[in-house]
């Protein structure tokens, strides 16, 4: 039961957690992880500096208890940690959560949507940039088909879950393919989200050229498609949504750059080593891993993590300039969460 629900400096409640269980991940896509950097000799996180399923699973507890009701787990690629299944478990017997979703690249969904399924999990959204497989398998930066995870996708929505599908839409890379992916996503029933290339961390060449924006993907879209505008379904909901009109598929747009919904933003981040961050462009968290394991009460690590949230004034999509973009120092996306 909540006892308080404290409101950052702009008056906005925290509602929602994305919680990053690993920063490994099995793509090395060019806007979140490049190759380049991302090398194989890279060093990622050792073990034990990740969070324990205990650990996570008593945050969890301590955000709900401020008023966090979705919950959000991502990566790195999340199915790369082992017993997930587990931690859906745990998760969800926390009492005032009353939503949990998992993001993932799809490679693995395979052989763990059933037991997903089965612990209770009942969301995905899965990220796919491009139906063409040499374009996408030039994206995921490991040649990885397009077909395999259309297959997934398939075998997941059989198991009995909810996919959404993201693509990260970037000029003259992949914007041929919104159309193609429209058609297809809409003739499964399945929603599309379009998201605008974002400078999260520091390594994805982002500049506005390379932005194509929701206004113009609309354009694009309704030149073939007439669309009607879904209200949202609650209080900082990310994606603008639409419905084909005469069904009941819907496409949806995120639109951090051209539209930016920083005022109703209700979202805080936890990376995979307890770093607690209250914006996905942030350049410093609070670590709540140290005094965990260092025998804080569940009353000091709350009164940390409500003092913080207290402090949040970030409205960085508000502020973005190409300047601000290229001098400010950011957390990878591959370590905070998407």
């Amino acid at each position: 039961m909540n006892l308080y629900t404290p409101t950052d400096r702009l008056r906005r409640p925290i509602r929602d957690l994305r919680i990053s269980v690993t920063d490994r991940c099995n793509f090395r896509c060019t806007y979140c992880m490049p190759k380049e950097i991302f090398g194989d000799d890279f060093a990622f996180m050792p073990k034990d500096e990740l969070l324990t399923f205990e650990e996570i699973e008593r945050l969890t507890r301590l955000f709900a208890s401020i008023g966090v009701k979705k919950i959000r787990l991502t990566g790195g690629e999340p199915l790369l940690r082992r017993g997930m299944p587990d931690l859906v478990s745990r998760i969800l017997k926390v009492d005032g959560i009353e939503d949990v979703g998992l993001t993932t690249n799809g490679v693995l969904l395979g052989t763990n949507a059933q037991p997903l399924h089965d612990a209770g999990l009942r969301r995905l959204n899965v990220s796919l940039d491009a139906l063409d497989p040499e374009l996408f398998g030039r994206l995921n930066g490991r040649g990885i088909d397009s077909a395999l995870i259309l297959r997934q996708i398939e075998q997941a929505r059989q198991v009995g879950f909810d996919v959404k599908v993201n693509m990260v839409v970037q000029k003259d890379v992949n914007d041929a393919e919104i159309l193609p992916m429209a058609a297809y996503f809409r003739e499964r029933g399945i929603t599309l989200r379009f998201i605008e290339f974002m400078d999260v961390g520091n390594d994805n060449g982002w500049s506005f050229k390379r932005v194509v924006t929701k206004k113009e993907i609309y354009e694009r879209l309704s030149a073939v498609h007439e669309l009607e505008p879904v209200e949202p379904d609650y209080f900082g909901e990310v994606a603008s949504r639409y419905r084909y009109k005469g069904t009941e598929a819907e496409v949806g747009f995120i639109t951090s750059v051209s539209e930016s919904f920083c005022s109703s933003c209700t979202r805080a981040r936890l990376s995979s080593n307890g770093i607690f961050y209250t914006c996905l462009f942030a350049s410093s968290g609070f670590d709540l891993r140290a005094p965990l394991r260092g025998g804080a009460s569940d009353e000091e690590l709350l009164a940390q993590i409500v003092g913080v949230w207290e402090n949040r004034a970030d409205r960085y999509s508000d502020e973005r300039t190409e300047q601000t973009a290229k001098n400010r120092k950011k957390i990878n996306m591959s370590y905070i969460g998407g």
